[in-house]
């Protein structure tokens, strides 16, 4: 099974790159759930958890951020968050 390429990103530093089954993304304007061969997108982002999938049927693994944009590109997901709250 094919699988979406996740990059997640700081300005200081770059946190995941990685495979995964699908990724929940908190967007102003709702949440999207991205999947390997999601059509273009770009959106802003609230203050909520990431829910990261790493395959189909397991549970998500959240990640807290503060602010930021996702864009979603023929190469797979890239997140661009102001903050990752460890």
């Amino acid at each position: 099974m094919a699988e979406l390429h996740f990059e997640l990103v700081t300005p200081t530093r770059l946190v995941r790159s990685e495979d995964v089954y699908m990724v929940v993304v908190p967007g102003t304007e709702g949440e999207a759930g991205i999947l390997v061969g999601h059509a273009p997108l770009m959106t802003a982002l609230k203050d909520e958890p990431l829910q990261v999938w790493r395959n189909e049927g397991g549970a998500p693994e959240l990640i807290r951020i503060t602010g930021g944009f996702a864009e979603v590109s023929l190469t797979g997901l890239t997140v661009l968050a102001e903050h990752v709250i460890d």
